[in-house]
């Protein structure tokens, strides 16, 4: 359940960037994911709530309904508390 609040909260994002630049048929989308972010609710401990096969499948999920169907979500682990966007190909 959390890697799907945390899939629409990337999405949700991409959605902004991608209106933003006036981007179209995006191809690919770095993500970092810090390991608290991870956790979804701040406590480091819970980290392993969220796998990023099941944050992979989440996003892929959601991008079918929004305009992003094929794009590819490139997921990286990072120290730290957040999760940002780091690239956007199209």
């Amino acid at each position: 359940m959390h890697d799907f609040l945390l899939a629409k909260e990337i999405i949700d994002e991409l959605k902004i960037i991608a209106q933003e630049k006036k981007l179209e048929n995006i191809r690919s989308v770095n993500i970092e994911i810090g390991t608290i972010a991870l956790a979804h609710d701040g406590f480091e401990e819970h980290t392993e709530d969220i796998s990023l096969e099941n944050l992979q499948f989440g996003l892929e999920s959601i991008a079918k309904n929004t305009g992003f169907e094929g794009v590819k979500f490139n997921i990286k682990k990072i120290a730290g508390e957040n999760w940002r966007i780091t690239d956007v190909e199209v």
